[in-house]
């Protein structure tokens, strides 16, 4: 357990220094202090390690949304800024992460972005729900193609520079809260005139 966790230390710390082509195995072991054949006995190739990365960070960033829920909010646009922003932090705060999750991306990571999406959209669609903000037959489909068009936004805004640009993360926030507004209750769409 020990060299995995120096091995993806070692990972993520170059991928945030030197990017994504920086990370090679050999590199990664150096850094790790482990040599590059014993690498290969934790990890048969890139890919295995860049996907467990990804799963670390997908397990804290679950974890950070955990405790949404509690705060007060009072409008669709309310819920999408209380989930998306702290997602846009822990992408400033872990330029790692960002360097697997909007650049460099392979097949063998598809899989995880899509899990993930999908269980931040649940949350999403719960939650408005359950706080009467969407209608109770809003289908799980909405949220999920919000989520889909907004995360293609952030695809873009991280794209374009790695603290995420501010004016297409705004943009993709007011995107998927216009249309998740059509699915709104009446009253929370009172609530917000």
């Amino acid at each position: 357990m020990a060299r995995v966790k120096a091995i993806l230390d070692a990972a993520e710390e170059i991928l945030s220094e030197g990017g994504y082509e920086a990370a090679t195995l050999k590199a990664i072991g150096e850094r790790a202090g482990i040599p590059t054949p014993s690498v290969y006995h934790y990890f048969k190739d890139r890919y295995q390690v860049d996907s467990a990365i990804i799963r670390r960070h997908s397990d804290a960033l679950l974890g950070v949304l955990d405790g949404i829920g509690d705060e007060e909010f009072r409008s669709v646009s309310d819920v999408v800024s209380l989930v998306l922003d702290p997602i846009v932090a822990y992408f400033r705060a872990h330029p790692s992460c960002v360097q697997l999750w909007f650049s460099g991306r392979h097949d063998a990571l598809s899989a995880q972005f899509k899990d993930f999406d999908d269980q931040v959209a649940e949350r999403l669609w719960r939650l408005g729900i359950g706080r009467g903000l969407l209608r109770v037959d809003t289908p799980l489909l909405v949220m999920r193609l919000a989520f889909e068009a907004g995360g293609r936004l952030f695809d873009v805004a991280f794209q374009q520079d790695p603290n995420g640009d501010e004016t297409t993360i705004t943009e993709a926030k007011r995107m998927m809260s216009a249309y998740l507004e059509t699915y709104a209750e009446e009253s929370a769409v009172r609530r917000t005139d």
